[in-house]
């Protein structure tokens, strides 16, 4: 007799958390030989120099003079409209293009992106994503009798790689009568890489070109989880004017989290925002999403969604936030600059780094370059095909000591 309980669906191997067992193992070896003598690139969230999590006490002032009543009550299941509009300023800034946008809060990033693969793909279908991406995307579609598919990120220049995106493109429209693809830029994880406007424009020429010849549906998700560490506003948002006058059959999705922005990662809120140039496909997106969230968690965090809407209405305490996010931001700058840098000087090989939490170093054999640099007490997390490193947890000395590792290490390990 089977001793198996759950449904066929849901057995699942038994394992830690790729990321959080990397975590756990660099803690460990910290309480045996010192934190000062480890090395912990494991997690994607900001650190100060000493270890200890980055807190933007702006942000944390303002949640905690909220009053009880604003923390402690429901929020409405789509979130508090003043928390939507909040968003919204968030997402675009000045460069909200034109359309008909709608928002609905999250249990931050992932949230949004369940609802876009539950809503917007059939049973089956595929969704694209880069070759270089989030593991939990696999989860997600995974776990919603969905699929995933890739495209290569990089050509043999290192720069993007059109040719393969259209390919992918082509090849699932010619299976499936709608595509969720997948874009997590800018501040790509894991690579740290971004779109220029010019590749941009040539992602939407292609898209808008497929779309009137095929007449299929694309759903456009924009994963921005890092876009307040990607540069200054024009840097880091201007390409999104390029999305106003779509098709109707061409949906922009934008998956939006606080957690990296105002350094909230356990509050877990965000808001999945969509912009069309139908009304009626924004109506629906709103109706969907209401649907699914109740269904799911039903509503979110209103003290999450109360800060974001105070700190919006309030211009001076905005201007706080924003001054105290740049000090960090130029922290995660300084280190990535001296682990690029270093890494120039000794040859190791990364991939294009424009900014965010992550560089990641391709190589062979990860997982036992990983446990060769695990014997000098630096963690990182291996992929499939490499090695990603996370500045924002680690001091400006140990980024630029931790190349000389990687590279004995992968040396030792590929010869």
């Amino acid at each position: 007799m089977s001793t198996t309980m759950v449904a066929p669906h849901s057995k699942r191997p038994i394992a830690d958390d790729k990321v959080f067992a990397a975590n756990k193992k660099a803690q460990e070896a910290a309480k045996k030989v010192g934190a000062e003598q480890v090395i912990n690139s494991t997690l994607g969230a900001l650190m100060e120099d000493d270890g200890s999590l980055s807190v933007m006490q702006s942000v944390m002032k303002t949640f905690k003079d909220l009053p009880d009543a604003e923390i402690a009550a429901y929020a409405p299941i789509a979130g508090l409209p003043d928390f939507q509009q909040a968003a919204e300023k968030a997402v675009f800034d000045e460069y909200r293009p034109a359309g008909h946008v709608r928002a609905v809060a999250t249990p931050g990033g992932s949230g949004g992106i369940r609802h876009a693969v539950w809503n917007y793909m059939e049973a089956g279908d595929t969704m694209l994503t880069a070759d270089w991406y989030w593991a939990p995307y696999k989860t997600i579609t995974e776990e919603h009798g969905r699929k995933l598919d890739t495209f290569q990120l990089f050509d043999e220049n290192k720069a993007f790689n059109l040719p393969s995106f259209k390919e992918k493109v082509e090849e699932l429209l010619g299976k499936q009568e709608r595509l969720l693809i997948m874009m997590n830029t800018p501040a790509h994880n894991p690579t740290g890489y971004s779109l220029t406007e010019e590749e941009w424009k040539e992602v939407l020429d292609y898209l808008k070109e497929k779309q009137a010849k095929d007449q299929k549906k694309i759903i456009l998700y924009l994963d921005i989880a890092y876009i307040d560490f990607a540069g200054d506003m024009k840097t880091s948002r201007g390409f999104m004017k390029q999305f106003e006058n779509l098709p109707e059959s061409i949906l922009v999705l934008v998956g939006y989290s606080m957690s990296k922005a105002f350094t909230f990662y356990g509050l877990r809120c965000g808001a999945l925002l969509c912009l069309s140039s139908s009304e009626e496909i924004a109506d629906e997106f709103m109706a969907a999403g209401t649907f699914s969230s109740r269904a799911c968690w039903s509503n979110g965090t209103r003290g999450a969604q109360k800060l974001l809407a105070k700190v919006y209405s309030d211009e001076s305490l905005l201007k706080k936030v924003n001054e105290e996010r740049d000090s960090f931001k130029k922290l995660l700058e300084t280190r990535a600059h001296a682990f690029v840098e270093e890494a120039e000087m000794v040859g190791l090989e990364i991939f294009p780094y424009r900014a965010g939490f992550f560089i990641t170093i391709p190589c062979e054999n990860p997982d036992k370059v990983a446990d060769e640099l695990a014997k000098n007490h630096l963690f990182l997390l291996p992929l499939g095909r490499g090695l990603r490193f996370a500045p924002c947890a680690v001091s400006e000395a140990k980024c630029r000591k931790s190349v000389r590792f990687i590279k004995e290490a992968m040396d030792k390990v590929n010869g």
